[in-house]
């Protein structure tokens, strides 16, 4: 219910806008897609989690070893021994939570890596859309890929490529919004549909006429 009176509310804010300024609305996954500099980003933090993630995996046999030595020896080991065991289990056992949470967790070093990346090219696709504004005189522009759900997008109002075209990226192969309905979900940059090229719909053949021969009177 909270959904849809967002999606309603939101409708009427960009209805009540519309009749005042000029709005517009960009791709910015769709955009980042095609910036080189993205997909070094993409690659470079791929290579940061091989490496972090090796790391957990040898914490986690390290605590696997111990579980497994103390395990097979537990029947010659004293109480106080078991206890000692036990609490080096337990300590590595932490040693590996604690660093996959601060690896992977919330705000955590991959998180913090990866922003300290994207600040330099999330800074250049935001001073292109500044300029595209300016230039075109569009007062609000909204994002499709961010939060706002947009149930329904006028192309004519979609200005994701000439913000690829002050980047320098302009193509032949261009964004096609409208094709799909928007929803909430954020597009994946790795897994975006082939959209841009004018759809070639196959029309079928035409059926064969039939020949009809004269009827001579001869």
């Amino acid at each position: 219910m909270k959904k849809f009176l967002f999606i309603f509310l939101a409708g009427f804010l960009l209805a009540s806008v519309s009749q005042a300024q000029k709005i517009g609305y960009i791709n910015s996954n769709f955009i980042l897609s095609k910036m080189p500099a993205f997909n070094q980003v993409q690659q470079e933090m791929d290579k940061y989690a091989e490496a972090w993630q090796r790391e957990i995996e040898q914490l986690q046999q390290q605590a696997d070893k111990l579980k497994q030595d103390y395990k097979a020896e537990e029947v010659l080991l004293t109480d106080q021994m078991k206890q000692k065991r036990q609490a080096e289990i337990t300590k590595k056992e932490n040693e590996l939570r604690d660093y996959q949470r601060k690896v992977f967790g919330y705000e955590g070093m991959m998180f913090k890596r990866r922003q300290e990346l994207m600040r330099p090219i999330q800074d250049e696709v935001f001073e292109a859309v500044e300029k595209v504004s300016k230039a075109r005189g569009v007062q609000i522009m909204f994002d499709k890929s961010g939060d706002l759900v947009m149930i329904y997008t006028n192309p004519v109002h979609d200005y994701t490529e000439y913000v690829l075209e002050e980047l320098g990226l302009a193509s032949d192969r261009k964004n096609t919004p409208g094709e799909r309905p928007a929803d909430a979900i954020v597009d994946d940059p790795e897994n975006l549909p082939e959209v841009g090229e004018e759809a070639q719909e196959q029309q079928p053949e035409p059926p064969a006429r039939k020949t009809t021969k004269k009827k001579s009177n001869n």
